[in-house]
Parts: structure tokens; C-alpha cells; sequence
């Protein structure tokens, strides 16, 4: 997914790290040390949680992006399947929709519909 394909505001992400006084490239690098990068917990279940709490959020260009990379991290359909009924379990009928909303990112992402979106991406 491209910038744009998650979000046309994600356009402007550089203009407004400028403007916020770089406060989008810390954002990016505590993304990249929280979530991307393996410890106790591995790389790719934090990517998988993050989809569970975009999904939870109801941000969209987060989820598609979260999606994304557990992907790149090797998260098979099965791991977000279950996070995803977690997420459709403690949401309800909303999360229901939600979490259904980030399994058809998921398949467009599989299915080449989309290119994969450059870092940073996404604002949460």
C-alpha cells in the first residue's frame, strides 16, 4: 500500500513533521522500537497486536499499515485471524465490521492490489 492508498492525508506526513518540529520522525522511531523489533515478545505478534488495537481504535490507515507489516514480518492468515476475532469478540457488532474492514486489507495486500506502503506511514 502506498502512503496515499492508507490515507490521502498521509501525504502530507513530511510538511507536517517539519511544522510539528520533527515530532512525527520520533513517533516513527519509538514505532520502530516498540513494535518493530523483536525482544521478550517478537517483532511480528507486536505487529499483530498493533492491528488488534487499530482495529480497536477504529483507525483505519492504522490497521491497513499494521496489517502490512505483520505481514512483512512473516504473520501468517491464521495468527490475524485470531487476533482479529479478539478483536471482534471484545468489539461487538462494531468490531465485528472493524476487524472485517482490516481482514479485506489483509487480502488486498496478499493479492498484490495494492504496493506495499514506505516507513513511516502511518501517524499512530
Amino acid at each position: 500500500m502506498t502512503a496515499s492508498t492508507i490515507d490521502p492525508a498521509l501525504d502530507l506526513y513530511a510538511e507536517f513533521g517539519k511544522l510539528a518540529k520533527g515530532t512525527t520522525r520520533h513517533i516513527a522511531a519509538m514505532r520502530q522500537e516498540a513494535i518493530f523489533t523483536d525482544g521478550a515478545v517478537p517483532a511480528r505478534t507486536k505487529a499483530l497486536a498493533a492491528v488488534l488495537w487499530a482495529v480497536s481504535a477504529r483507525c483505519e490507515p492504522c490497521f491497513k499499515y499494521y496489517v502490512q507489516e505483520a505481514i512483512r514480518l512473516g504473520a501468517t492468515e491464521g495468527e490475524l485471524g485470531e487476533f482479529l476475532a479478539v478483536a471482534a469478540v471484545m468489539g461487538g457488532c462494531v468490531g465485528e465490521m472493524w476487524a472485517l474492514k482490516a481482514f479485506k486489507a489483509y487480502k488486498d495486500i496478499i493479492a498484490g492490489a495494492v504496493a506495499p506502503a514506505p516507513e513511516p506511514s502511518c501517524c499512530h
